[in-house]
């Protein structure tokens, strides 16, 4: 295969091809969810060597690898996919990934790449239009506007949480770029927040005794009542809060925390308020469902995760912040060949990032907006939510399974209790679902008791495959029984 239009246009055709069949085949709930191999066997399989060492991919040749390559991925368009928060992405947003991956523009410098610049940061004004933080009269006003909040597309939640809390750090502590942290930082952290949160206060090199939780509830959902104790207690170590982070929603259940209430404490006592809405942000888009974020209007800054519920493929995540002076002072550095004065048209978002080479991240959710529309985006959300709870309420009907709680999002744990509720039985059961392939589903693990979680990324999970799957759990966890 040349590097040339031509063979671009005979590869494409047929990849396309086998794309086509593999998502028709996948929405038909056709096949295995998941046909897991071992790895030196699926290496074997693909034939990593040969092509590696001697080359020689063609169209040809690419039939018979894409029949190989297919049947070991996971197929997230299966209806019978239910496990990580991870999009059963949209056709079109897979067509921005074509295109760039052709014209390969890394826009965090403007000149290289224009139109995906201009779409990343109308699409930014669009996210904090949502959130109540956009002061312009259109959101294809590009000129600094007063009071304005701003942000920027990372690739994931975890550079985008990592990206607030510096700002958070500079805010704070304006000399930390340079001398180095304050020893007398800490962030006050849900019990329940994403792992990516600690990590990155670590990264900070703040470590991991700066990361102090707060008190949830047996959901996992924090206390506000229990701030101000723990604030006075911080206080009284002669230490000062660098910020307060609160899950919008939790990972492990899909739960909101009480953003509201947080929210006011932390304008009280003037507290930097970070809000991780890597999932649950995209309830914003939805007047039926906004509400659950209620007060994130409060914060200061917030994360929001395209490739969850946006159905936008992986990666892209927003940091959003409420004050644009708060994105730009946090990184204070020079790089002669990129940062230096010159007459700009458009905007570099270079000196806002982690990143110094940026994919066109805005595309994937431009071209998803652009196919189907805010309403019907919004539609999505609304109905993956509210069948999550119409497969609580079956659930919670059934003899021997019993529901931690009653969803917000489209998130549910549950336990199957005729052989017992220990952690061992539940994992088991989860892993012989697994086995066999028929469904995917993943656990987590709440107060010590594990728990069977579903996560309804597609629309067409209906009841009959929450039906088919308590059957397969029934059936499954007997033979376990049996077996023991």
């Amino acid at each position: 295969m040349k590097n040339n239009p031509q063979d671009l246009k005979n590869m494409a055709t047929v990849v396309l091809d086998k794309l086509v069949a593999y998502l028709h085949e996948s929405q038909q709930g056709k096949g295995k969810v998941l046909l897991q191999k071992p790895a030196d066997e699926v290496a074997e399989i693909l034939q990593l060597e040969k092509w590696i060492k001697k080359g020689g991919l063609n169209p040809t040749a690419a039939n018979q690898f894409m029949d190989a390559y297919l049947e070991n991925t996971q197929h997230m368009h299966h209806p019978q996919y239910m496990g990580h928060q991870v999009a059963v992405p949209h056709v079109a947003s897979g067509i921005a990934d074509f295109i760039h991956g052709i014209i390969n523009n890394p826009m965090a410098i403007y000149e290289m790449g224009p139109a995906a610049a201009v779409i990343e940061r109308f699409l930014i004004h669009w996210m904090l239009e949502k959130v109540g933080w956009f002061k312009g009269s259109q959101l294809g006003d590009f000129s600094r506007l007063k009071n304005n909040g701003s942000g920027v597309l990372t690739h994931g939640g975890s550079l985008a949480n990592l990206t607030a809390l510096l700002a958070a750090r500079a805010a704070i502590a304006p000399k930390a770029w340079t001398e180095g942290n304050p020893s007398d930082l800490v962030v006050l952290v849900p019990e329940e927040a994403h792992y990516s949160v600690a990590r990155a206060i670590s990264i900070m090199g703040m470590g991991k005794n700066s990361v102090i939780p707060v008190p949830a509830n047996h959901l996992k959902i924090m206390q506000p009542e229990t701030l101000l104790p723990l604030y006075q207690k911080i206080q009284d170590q002669g230490k000062k809060i660098m910020a307060v982070v609160a899950n919008a929603c939790t990972t492990a259940t899909g739960l909101y925390d009480p953003l509201d209430e947080i929210g006011q404490f932390c304008q009280e006592n003037q507290l930097w308020f970070h809000v991780d809405g890597a999932h649950g942000a995209g309830a914003l888009i939805s007047d039926s469902k906004k509400h659950l974020l209620k007060g994130v209007e409060r914060a200061d800054s917030l994360i929001w995760d395209t490739h969850k519920m946006m159905r936008t493929s992986t990666l892209a995540a927003a940091v959003l912040f409420k004050d644009q002076q708060a994105m730009e002072r946090t990184f204070q550095q020079k790089g002669s060949y990129l940062f230096h004065d010159k007459e700009e048209m458009g905007f570099d978002l270079m000196p806002y990032t982690v990143e110094c080479t940026k994919a066109a991240l805005g595309t994937k959710l431009f071209w998803v907006l652009a196919a189907e529309g805010e309403n019907e985006l919004a539609h999505f959300i609304e109905e993956t939510y509210d069948n999550a709870y119409q497969f609580y309420k079956i659930i919670k009907q059934q003899s021997d399974f019993k529901c931690l709680y009653k969803p917000e999002s489209n998130i549910l744990c549950f336990q199957y209790t005729k052989f017992g509720t220990d952690n061992d039985f539940q994992l088991k059961l989860r892993n012989e679902i697994i086995r066999r392939g028929n469904f995917y589903i993943t656990s987590t693990e709440l107060n010590n008791k594990r728990y069977l979680r579903l996560t309804i990324m597609n629309t067409l999970t209906q009841e009959k495959h929450i039906k088919a799957l308590l059957n397969e759990i029934i059936e499954v966890a007997k033979i376990i029984a049996e077996n023991k």
